[in-house]
């Protein structure tokens, strides 16, 4: 498991986040959700040690800071919300990114690109993708990086921050039906989610953040109610409410991945 004690981290006097302490599963998808400036991004980042931070955080038993880089890459793998490339380099190329040296297994990149909806891209010159498909080429890549979820009955982990925010609908579902299914391996999974609704559709513990402190631990049902939404993003929030009337609404509950629409018409309650 990920356990954080006590994380005091981010610039300045005040800081970003104020004496945090939290635990996450493996086998479990832990959303990390609130408002801009929370703190989710600086979280993340301190627990894959790319920030300073006091307090303490374990990685399946092991001290963070005192681990080898190269152990730790082993062990997890993380997604930021930004990847440049400056060269000019091919799809197959940015996920063998992910490839370390042990790794002799010539499928690993073909069948990543696979589980992101970019099988067969191998040869594009990763520039030229879209917004949205370099986003999913840099998920394979660092799924390449952690392909088996368990290794030596060790269990390793996806480090995501807002995986989705590029995606349209149907590619969203189908990043974090890879991240529910890595975590149903045995794997450990935490994200950092804006869209509250695919946190409460594929997260096992949901952490709210509110000014770089923990507003809110627990299930999905728990966590997401009227007084702790309205709170933490500081607006009047209802869970479950339908709108006016007049007014359509498309949740992500609702797909159907791969159905025929039968009717522009159609509404989606």
């Amino acid at each position: 498991m990920v356990i954080a004690r006590d994380i005091v981290a981010g610039p300045g006097r005040r800081g970003v986040l104020h004496r945090l302490s939290f635990r996450a599963e493996a086998g479990q998808v832990t959303a990390i959700i609130g408002p801009s400036g929370a703190g989710k991004s600086t979280l993340l980042k301190v627990l894959s040690c790319d920030q300073p931070f006091r307090g303490e955080v374990t990685l399946n038993g092991r001290d963070i800071r005192g681990a080898p880089p190269a152990e730790m890459a082993r062990q997890r793998a993380v997604l930021p919300q930004a990847t440049p490339m400056a060269f000019p380099f091919t799809v197959a190329e940015v996920v063998r990114l992910g490839l370390h040296e042990a790794m002799a297994l010539p499928h690993v990149v073909a069948q990543a690109l696979g589980r992101v909806g970019l099988a067969g891209r191998e040869a594009a010159l990763f520039q030229e993708l879209s917004g949205g498909e370099q986003q999913r080429v840099h998920l394979a890549r660092v799924l390449a990086q952690v392909w088996a979820p368990v290794t030596g009955g060790v269990p390793r982990w996806l480090l995501l921050d807002e995986p989705v925010s590029s995606l349209d609908i149907k590619h969203q579902l189908q990043i974090m039906d890879v991240a529910r299914q890595f975590a149903d391996a045995g794997g450990g999974v935490i994200a950092v989610l804006h869209d509250l609704n695919l946190a409460a559709m594929y997260a096992d513990q949901i952490l709210a953040l509110r000014q770089g402190r923990l507003a809110g631990c627990g299930r999905p049902a728990d966590v997401l109610t009227d007084a702790l939404l309205t709170e933490l993003f500081d607006c009047a929030l209802r869970v479950g409410v339908l709108p006016a009337p007049a007014i359509p609404f498309v949740l992500p509950q609702s797909a159907q991945p791969g159905a025929a629409i039968a009717t522009h018409s159609s509404k989606v309650a």
